[in-house]
């Protein structure tokens, strides 16, 4: 199975994203061989979008296994996929932005990412990880910050740029000042987060929607089983002869969202792929409509009555 399965959505920015990417978080983090050998089977099983992040601590292995993969003929060239990274909270300042995409390339071993999105609208201060501080909280130079982005995009550092996690109050906050509009908005979204809103609005304004967490993150300290465990997704997918994820995967790519899948496991690797050749029925649809909605991530890590989000509802901007 090629690559050439994967259906593709063209960018703002002109460039063509493939609309499922292999997500490269993972907590715990396997062993960077595991890591490029994974990496290695996802491109022969078909995937050529690859989502990953200096966060996340998977762009080395990212690196070595496209390396990997055109020496051994996989694909021909490095065109032949599509490489995703994010800025981190630390480096969300003007000054910071192009030093923190080049230490990117670097690690991936690439002259230029394909899409690079601020991972969130957050700005911390220097060294704080995924535990931090809520002292480590700053105040966030959206228009600094997406001048940098946009001074990336001129080098030719990043293809297209981009947002996560972005409410739409914030994109309409960057768009004020943006020359270059936001390629992408990353955002939590499955069944049981459905976004209707936000997708509405990036629809409008020509932003590409991604959804991340698209199974709902089980396995993750902050992940539900509103999706795996759903009653009318089991019934659907039953019905179907399909499984639960499939079911999911397959509403979210009928609503015009790219989706970012997670999974280490080569079967359902593939399984993740099997969405493309039936669909879902109106009556279905319909019933996935129904399904209780709520966020996974509730963002409350980044809200301090001392910091610039006093509260979930600032941060979100109250789309929860």
């Amino acid at each position: 199975m090629g690559g050439e399965t994967i259906p593709e959505v063209v960018l703002s920015s002109g460039q063509k994203m493939p609309l499922i990417g292999m997500g490269t978080a993972a907590h715990p983090l396997p062993p960077p061989n595991l890591l490029t050998s994974t990496f290695i089977d996802a491109i022969e099983i078909g995937y050529r979008h690859f989502d990953t992040a200096s966060i996340y601590c998977t762009e080395e292995p990212l690196g070595r296994a496209v390396a990997a993969s055109l020496e051994q003929g996989l694909i021909k060239a490095r065109d032949d996929v599509f490489i995703t990274s994010k800025l981190w909270c630390t480096d969300a300042h003007h000054d910071l932005v192009p030093p923190a995409l080049k230490n990117t390339l670097q690690k991936l071993g690439l002259e230029y990412v394909d899409l690079y999105l601020i991972h969130w609208p957050v700005r911390l201060k220097d060294g704080a990880g995924l535990q931090f501080p809520k002292d480590d909280l700053l105040p966030f130079d959206m228009k600094g910050t997406w001048e940098a982005m946009e001074e990336c995009f001129g080098l030719g550092l990043a293809k297209s740029i981009g947002v996560s996690n972005f409410s739409c109050k914030k994109i309409s906050q960057l768009l004020a000042n943006a020359i270059i509009p936001p390629a992408v908005n990353q955002v939590e979204m499955n069944p049981a987060w459905q976004q209707r809103k936000l997708r509405d609005f990036c629809k409008e304004k020509g932003i590409q929607l991604s959804a991340w967490s698209p199974l709902g993150a089980n396995g993750a300290p902050w992940g539900s089983l509103a999706v795996m465990e759903s009653p009318i997704l089991k019934d659907i997918a039953l019905a179907k002869g399909k499984s639960v994820a499939q079911i999911a995967l397959r509403w979210i790519y009928e609503q015009g969202v790219s989706l970012i899948v997670k999974s280490f496991n080569k079967e359902r690797m593939k399984q993740n792929l099997q969405i493309f050749d039936w669909r879902l029925s109106e009556e279905e649809l319909a019933k996935i409509n129904q399904i209780p909605q709520g966020r996974g991530f509730s963002g409350e890590i980044y809200v301090s009555p001392y910091g610039p989000y006093k509260s979930v509802e600032e941060f979100w901007d109250g789309e929860l």
